[in-house]
């Protein structure tokens, strides 16, 4: 048997290696990177653009001095070869999710955008039917301030903040209270609704509605990038020695 590593007196086998990774739950992001490694043999990246990364790396890092460099690569067992690997892997990949679905970002994204507008409102609930009723007339009335009426007799954490919540995506909101948003113009006051255990009031205060702008499509490229790498995954059968 070869060994491939020493941990104090303990001496670990190559055969030792997979059953390690699969008792400590690591061989899946073993197999996710020689997925990875396997769909950007091909991507090219020239030296310019790996000096340039490096030096973000470095300054991310707060690397500044090259002890500092030394120490840090020494810390973390790589080869100044190693690292340029690692950089040059990442351009790599980065250029492979542009390749591969930059230009599907345009139909994902409105296929996508009912979801990932956002919106800020006001929220009151209470599981006092009566105390609703009652509150939901006071505050037509203009009696007293939606924040004030939050503040008071709202039960979740949004009392903490007189009521207002967001600016969240509709996308992690109960679908109920999508619906109930939604069917409501900015400024008007619902009636009280059932949602789960909640008698819930809002009142919509502002829709945001998504952009196409350069976080957004990073983030879309991520998803696609990740459910494929997903599939990819699934794929991959590990047979125990």
């Amino acid at each position: 048997m070869t060994q491939v590593l020493q941990v104090g007196d303990r001496k670990i086998e190559a055969s030792e290696i997979i059953p390690l990774l699969a008792n400590y739950q690591l061989l899946p992001q073993l197999l996710r990177e020689i997925i990875i490694d396997e769909a950007i043999v091909n991507v090219e990246c020239n030296p310019e653009e790996v000096a340039q990364a490096k030096q973000r790396f470095y300054a991310e890092r707060q690397l500044t001095q090259p002890a500092e460099i030394q120490a840090w690569m020494t810390q973390q067992g790589l080869s100044s070869e190693q690292l340029d690997n690692l950089i040059s892997r990442k351009i790599k990949l980065e250029k492979f999710k542009q390749l591969t679905w930059g230009n599907k970002l345009e139909s994902y994204f409105f296929q996508l955008k009912g979801k990932l507008d956002k919106v800020i409102y006001s929220l009151l609930r209470t599981q006092d039917p009566g105390l609703a009723q009652e509150l939901y007339f006071r505050l037509q009335a203009n009696e007293q301030s939606f924040a004030d009426v939050a503040q008071k007799y709202s039960k979740g954490p949004e009392a903490q903040t007189g009521g207002l919540v967001g600016p969240v995506e509709l996308s992690t909101l109960h679908p109920a209270m999508v619906q109930l948003l939604t069917n409501n113009q900015p400024g008007k006051i619902s009636p009280p609704a059932r949602i789960s255990e909640w008698l819930v009031i809002v009142r919509v205060e502002k829709f945001i509605p998504a952009q196409l702008d350069e976080p957004m499509k990073a983030r879309l490229l991520n998803e696609l990038f990740e459910t494929w790498l997903q599939e990819q995954q699934k794929q991959v059968r590990v047979t125990p020695s």
